[in-house]
């Protein structure tokens, strides 16, 4: 397995599913979903040891908005 920079992994909302893909950058298919943001965290940092995943904001807040990033 190749290293990992960090912010090669992604978790997204998938708002068909309603649920939350953990991915790497450039991929095609989610490495893992999850129920729940704080689930697909935990699960992308037990996958991914060290890289701090790059986490989509999915409501408005007052450090930023949706369709925004920020790190786990």
């Amino acid at each position: 397995m190749t290293k990992l920079r960090k912010g090669d992994v992604y978790i997204e909302r998938r708002s068909e599913e309603k649920d939350y893909a953990v991915r790497q950058e450039h991929s095609k298919r989610a490495s893992v979903v999850a129920p729940t943001q704080a689930k697909a965290i935990a699960k992308a940092q037990k996958l991914f040891p060290g890289v701090r995943p790059d986490v989509e904001r999915v409501r408005h807040t007052n450090k930023g908005k949706p369709n925004q990033w920020r790190k786990a």
